[in-house]
């Protein structure tokens, strides 16, 4: 097994240009795509993301810039993902070179709506990877957080713990302390759904609920995760582990929670269409309720929490009357 491999991010957003600061620090160079040239020519330029993250400066010798995703693959053995789900699939479509080699690391939360797989069976399933070549980077851990330079964890999860440990010696500093595991559809799974609880908090909030509600909603949303993975994939897991409740949490909670926020537009009577306008960012949540209330047709967890945010948010349902219901299902 290589033991020192070339890295490569592919996404331009928050996530991945805090990805980039991490391993910059550990690597003497890395592939780092990102579709916007004018991002690119930037920070060549000025050091920094313009759009994302922009107090991060950049050691540009150590970054091989392109918006081919194929040069990005092409010069790395350790691929990440770092864009929303739902684009994912359009990225894919101008990749030509071959994956079944690569050991993909997934930092993306979410599910593919193209093929209601997460992603790591994504690329199994369509693109021939290995499963012991797969794996998760997951928090808690917010990309604003991990730029002020504040003690961040990360779980990195692969079927290969090898590859785990890899990863997370090239993640890990200073301010980041990373550890492995080897559950990585729970923790994929735990990182999509968090989101989704991230987003009803935040429509709690904007509800006018205080916090006494904000922790009565987090402790049902632990135990429904819960009930949701084990139907999912059982295996042997402590779901108060950092990587599932503490995840949750800091998503449900913090300020820089783009879920959280989105939610609370919704909750003080935004449209979905309007408060997804309003943001700068995209809120992965959003796509997650979807495909986490259609999945669950099939699986049959008791999940209020989901119900309730799906029928806010795709149904149109008024999320007054919808919550003052969820109040009564949760205890």
């Amino acid at each position: 097994m290589n033991t020192n491999p070339k890295f490569a991010v592919i996404g331009g957003g928050s996530w991945a240009t805090a990805i980039a600061k991490m391993l910059c620090e550990n690597q003497t160079e890395i592939a780092w795509y990102m579709r916007n040239i004018y991002a690119i020519e930037h920070l060549k330029h000025q050091k920094h993301n313009p759009n994302y993250l922009s107090s991060v400066e950049f050691d540009i010798k150590k970054l091989r810039l392109t918006n081919d995703i194929n040069e990005a693959v092409a010069f790395a053995d350790y691929v990440i993902f770092a864009i929303p789900s739902a684009f994912l699939s359009g990225e894919l479509e101008n990749l030509t070179e071959s994956l079944k080699d690569k050991v993909i690391f997934s930092a993306i939360k979410g599910i593919v709506p193209e093929t209601s797989l997460i992603v790591g069976e994504h690329f199994h399933e369509k693109y021939d990877v290995p499963y012991e070549n797969i794996g998760v980077i997951t928090g808690p851990c917010h990309a604003e957080e991990v730029a002020l330079e504040r003690l961040s964890y990360l779980t990195i999860a692969c079927g290969d713990l090898e590859k785990a440990k890899i990863m997370a010696t090239n993640l890990s500093g200073d301010y980041i302390k990373a550890k492995t595991s080897d559950d990585i559809i729970g923790t994929e799974y735990a990182a999509m759904l968090k989101n989704i609880y991230a987003i009803a908090a935040g429509i709690a909030h904007g509800l006018g609920y205080g916090d006494n509600f904000q922790a009565v909603l987090m402790s049902n949303g632990i135990r429904e995760m819960k009930k949701f993975i084990r139907k999912v994939h059982k295996m042997k897991r402590n779901i108060n582990n950092s990587a599932y409740l503490g995840d949750l949490l800091v998503t449900g909670y913090s300020v820089f929670s783009r879920n959280r926020m989105f939610g609370n537009m919704i909750g003080k009577g935004y449209t979905v269409k309007s408060a997804q306008m309003e943001m700068s960012m995209v809120a992965e949540g959003y796509y997650a309720t979807n495909s986490a209330y259609k999945l669950n047709q099939e699986y049959g967890a008791k999940t209020p929490i989901i119900d309730a945010v799906y029928q806010i948010l795709y149904e149109g349902k008024d999320a007054k009357k919808v919550f003052a219901k969820l109040t009564d299902k949760l205890d």
